[in-house]
């Protein structure tokens, strides 16, 4: 399946320890800023369908706002139990100042 770049934001809609739910086709995506680096994964908890956007951010990652499983946003990986399936992620890039996302 081909991949493209969709643009989802500017830089300055998404700061230091923010994040942002972005929706592209049927993908729920969530997208964080952690110490100046952006992640994007899914944004729904594999343990028990829960939006993350709605979660807790820090330097570990996100943590579920239902069960406080945390995922690595680098990785995707939970860091805790009750989830033990990891978040898919996705390639960011940013240019000109706009975070675009690689979609499938």
């Amino acid at each position: 399946m081909l991949s493209k770049w969709v643009k989802v934001c500017a830089t300055s809609e998404l700061k230091k320890g923010e994040m942002l739910d972005f929706d592209y086709d049927d993908k729920k995506i969530l997208l964080a800023n952690i110490n100046g680096k952006v992640y994007a994964t899914d944004r729904i908890c594999t343990h028990a369908e829960a939006d993350l956007s709605t979660g807790i951010l820090n330097e570990e990652g996100v943590t579920c706002p239902l069960h406080l499983s945390t995922f690595n946003l680098e990785t995707g990986m939970p860091q805790n139990l009750p989830a033990e399936v990891p978040l898919k992620t996705y390639n960011v890039k940013i240019e000109q100042n706009e975070i675009y996302l690689e979609v499938e």
